[in-house]
């Protein structure tokens, strides 16, 4: 792999999506397994994020690295359910816990929450009543009010029913996110996601249908056999339901994937296909009317902006519960145990699942000052709109040039910088964000990096 901090190598456009930082294989076992209560008894929990993991899917496709799992047998999602419930009891405990002696007063502030987002997997892998059970845990234990936040869903075509659709509607579901893919059913297949183009309608019908304010769609560009003709018929399939959000996602082969284990095209060839499916996506939607807010994500202007935007915003507080999420305190990121193969993936739920103690945090990454700055950094750049210097300033007291002067300049110099911001803003070019990928992993700290790349995949 090419080192997205070289400056003497013209860096590959698609390194990683950086969705999260640190990356969960940065994470390791906790030697002290801190107390829920002891982590965010400091923190301010005025404007918490609620995440809430569903590690099911129907089934699981070619290209998906996700912490999921094919099916729940044996009444597995009960069990799942039912740990989850004991999760968020011990979690609502720890934040409603009376701050240490020595601690912040910030710790002894209201628990509220702004947002709430269901994930997985899939989420409507849960029956109706699942979801029910779901939106009460939210709600009756960790005390988020879903119908006064914005409340996001993912789904796909197979579980988007009109019954589960129903009960997300009326408990405050305000965005529904689709994974589509691909409206070609070639395409589908061939990136070992079968489905047929008239589910695909349907089931948009359907969310249309249940009246939730924003829609999101999923497409993905560099399947094989993909043409620049093929993509524009998906692109224009999506556009006729004028949905509120678009994302486009480039095709990652990654490992441990069903595409991971198969022959792919040239790395060079390949990222030049992507890239200039990229490019015709970007500036079809933007001729449609849609705006850029980042590399994947375009949005209706006017559109309610019912969940959270590509990246998470640059301060923390996520409680995350279920064996896949990940919660972030000011100064540690933490989780469970992380997987992509099958029979680990497994092997967690299963150990999940008969989890009576939750009180403590098992695995994670500290967040120092450095890190702190290049997650702002991260979080902010990608994003389409750029950084005010000045709130990185306030925050850190100190300028990024004066943080990352080698990592910014480099930047400058491939072209990536919007030379037409202004002193005030740090925007990404247009090619910039091309070159999100690439981008995002050079902004990575040497010690994060080492630790991703001695991480061992299971």
């Amino acid at each position: 792999m090419t080192d997205p901090t070289s400056t003497t190598t013209t860096p590959r456009p698609y390194e990683s999506y950086v969705y999260a930082y640190p990356h969960k294989t940065a994470y390791r076992p906790l030697a002290d397994r801190p107390t829920l209560s002891s982590l965010w008894a400091g923190e301010r929990k005025d404007a918490l994020s609620l995440y809430l993991h569903i590690p099911f899917c129907e089934v699981r496709c070619g290209f998906c690295n996700l912490f999921t799992r094919i099916g729940a047998p044996d009444e597995l999602t009960t069990r799942y359910l039912d740990a989850l419930d004991r999760q968020a009891t011990a979690v609502a405990d720890a934040l409603h816990a009376h701050p240490v002696p020595g601690a912040p007063d910030a710790g002894a502030g209201p628990v509220r929450f702004a947002a709430a987002a269901f994930g997985g997997g899939t989420p409507t892998f849960l029956t109706a009543g699942e979801l029910e059970r779901l939106c009460d845990i939210a709600e009756k234990r960790m005390g988020a009010d879903l119908r006064a936040v914005p409340l996001s869903v993912e789904t796909s075509p197979s579980t988007a029913t009109a019954d589960r659709l129903s009960v997300l509607a009326d408990r405050g579901a305000t965005r529904l996110s689709i994974g589509v893919q691909s409206f070609v059913e070639e395409e589908a297949k061939a990136a070992v996601r079968p489905q047929r183009r008239s589910d695909v309608e349907a089931a948009l019908g359907r969310i249309r249908d249940a009246r939730i304010p924003v829609l999101n769609i999923d497409l993905i560009y560099g399947i094989d056999g993909q043409t620049a003709r093929s993509w524009r018929l998906s692109l224009d399939a999506a556009l006729a339901w004028r949905p509120e959000e678009l994302y486009l996602y480039p095709l990652y082969a990654r490992p441990l994937t069903p595409l991971g284990r198969r022959s792919h095209p040239s790395e060079s060839g390949w990222d030049a296909q992507r890239l200039a499916l990229y490019r015709q996506g970007r500036d079809h939607l933007l001729a449609q009317g849609y705006e850029q807010v980042s590399m994947r994500m375009f949005r209706l202007p006017g559109a309610p902006r019912e969940g959270a935007d590509d990246y998470a915003c640059q301060t923390d507080g996520m409680i995350g519960l279920g064996c896949g999420a990940r919660s972030y305190t000011s100064d540690l990121h933490y989780s469970f145990d992380y997987a992509v193969g099958m029979r680990e993936i497994r092997t967690i739920i299963d150990a999940y699942t008969v989890t009576e103690d939750f009180s403590r945090a098992e695995v994670g990454r500290a967040v120092d000052a450095d890190e702190a700055r290049r997650r702002h950094l991260l979080q902010s750049l990608l994003q389409a709109e750029g950084m005010a210097v000045a709130d990185y300033r306030e925050r850190f007291d100190s300028g990024p040039f004066d943080d990352f002067p080698a990592e910014l300049n480099r930047f400058a110099g491939l072209g990536w910088l919007d030379t037409d911001a202004g002193p005030g803003l740090l925007r990404l070019s247009p090619e910039g964000l091309a070159h999100s990928d690439a981008l995002g992993p050079a902004l990575f700290s040497p010690a994060v990096r080492a630790a991703m790349a001695s991480y061992e995949l299971k």
